[in-house]
């Protein structure tokens, strides 16, 4: 309800009762955390309170509190109350994912617009976890108020990348050739995930300098492979050379650039090409969104022609499948949402979407052209006019060029708050490319994107 009114004292009856029913979450304990200034480790999802080995995740007692107050406040007596006291007792505890509810009885009205209630919490069986009194001062004119206009809050926990990791955990660590691991951001990503099992990396380089990085971050290197050699573009090649031996499943960038490891991926004789363009695709966590959202192509091909955009979509369809998106929405990108034979992007978007209800992209459900608004919010489609099952829910964004894809996902990263995963698909396995600039979760999701790309990729 976005309006909410209240029950004045003189027409408060003994008995009335009102409730809120609410499903507890890790962000409601963020939140409470950072409003409250309590950070318990206790009640903060990823944290291990008490040393046992697991993350506890337990509601705080007060933030049950919180939700009794709610109930005054919103419902009964409702806007315009203001607490005197409140006791309570706590019985039990109550974890994130439970579901609970908040509920008051009027059992008193006294002098100065007082009014008793008794409070409880109880959980989905009925249980009582909480129980209390409360004692308010309870309006005396009518208020009414628009909870629209109350700010919202996006809170920036990244679930979407935790559950990638779970569904990545229980895969075999992936044989990896770490190219240039020579420095302790791309050494460290590559360990990082070899104690995660997410990889079995295998480093090619020059041993001393990974040696020395190694030292830096304080990792063992013992009963890890080092094939030495100190050429980059050598180590690439060999490399590649892994891959086909089937010493590898896949590769992951270290120091070395980008264009020195593709050159050997792409080679007509000796390379890894398939008969698709190689393209990459960044796999973003953005909070406040309740899924996954890829943007392609952000960092392979600089000025795609509609050819080549063909193997771009279809490239981030297969490894939206690889990620348990069954049948991703595909939007494809202009700067409007009709077709202007004055902007090319538009003819593109067109022809793309006509070619995937004709079966030539497979998959996926594709629509375009598409602005960015458009294409991942309802109330904007539906403002424009636009009916189609991609329009305000698009899960794979399929960008003009490069230029315009990087800005999306570093705007996405440092103004939205989003985590970026990324590899390269279309090639014989996933190629890991991440950044100096990844966080530690940011290079795992990367891992785990790849883990399960190969992993279908066998599967099919």
């Amino acid at each position: 309800m976005p309006f909410h009114t209240n029950t004045l004292w003189s027409e408060l009856e003994i008995g009335m009762e009102a409730e809120i029913r609410h499903v507890c979450s890790g962000d409601d304990f963020y939140v409470f955390a950072n409003a409250s200034g309590n950070m318990n480790p206790l009640h903060l999802p990823r944290e291990d309170g008490d040393a046992n080995g697991t993350p506890e995740a337990v509601a705080p007692a007060m933030w049950l509190g919180a939700l009794i107050s709610a109930v005054l406040g919103n419902f009964l007596p409702g806007p315009g109350t203001l607490y005197k006291s409140q006791a309570l007792a706590f019985l039990e505890r109550v974890h994130a994912g439970d579901e609970i509810v908040a509920r008051v009885r009027l059992t008193d009205k006294g002098e100065g617009n007082t009014a008793t209630f008794d409070t409880w919490v109880e959980d989905a069986a009925g249980k009582r976890v909480a129980v209390g009194e409360a004692v308010v001062i309870a309006p005396e004119r009518r208020v009414r108020i628009d909870l629209r206009d109350v700010p919202g809050l996006t809170v920036n926990t990244h679930q979407h990348f935790d559950a990638l990791l779970l569904r990545a955990a229980p895969l075999e660590p992936m044989p990896t050739a770490v190219i240039a691991p020579e420095d302790a951001a791309s050494l460290g990503g590559a360990m990082l995930a070899y104690r995660q099992r997410l990889l079995a990396p295998i480093l090619i380089g020059d041993r001393g300098r990974i040696a020395a990085a190694a030292q830096e971050i304080d990792a063992d290197l013992t009963g890890i492979e080092v094939i030495d050699i100190p050429n980059h573009s050598q180590a690439a090649a060999r490399a590649v050379q892994l891959v086909h031996e089937g010493r590898a499943k896949a590769l992951m960038k270290g120091s070395l650039h980008t264009d020195d490891l593709l050159h050997h991926v792409v080679k007509r004789d000796g390379g890894l090409r398939t008969h698709r363009r190689l393209s990459h695709v960044f796999v973003m966590d953005v909070p406040g969104l309740d899924h996954l959202l890829m943007v392609t192509d952000a960092a392979i091909n600089i000025a795609p022609t509609l050819e080549q955009k063909v193997d771009i979509v279809q490239n981030a369809i297969n490894l939206a499948h690889a990620l348990d998106i069954p049948e991703p929405k595909v939007g494809i990108l202009s700067a409007v949402e009709t077709v202007n034979p004055k902007i090319p992007s538009t003819i593109d978007a067109a022809v793309l979407s006509k070619m995937a209800e004709r079966g030539q992209i497979q998959g996926g459900l594709v629509d375009g052209p598409l602005a960015m608004d458009n294409a991942i919010d309802l109330k904007a489609a539906k403002t424009k006019g636009i009916s189609s099952a991609v329009a305000g829910q698009a899960q794979i964004l399929v960008v003009p060029n490069l230029e315009s894809g990087n800005m999306l996902a570093k705007e996405l990263t440092f103004l939205a708050h989003a985590q970026a995963a990324g590899i390269v698909v279309g090639a014989q396995c996933p190629i890991i490319l991440t950044s100096r600039a990844d966080d530690e979760r940011s290079r795992l999701a990367s891992c785990a994107v790849a883990v399960m790309a190969a992993e279908w990729a066998r599967g099919r």
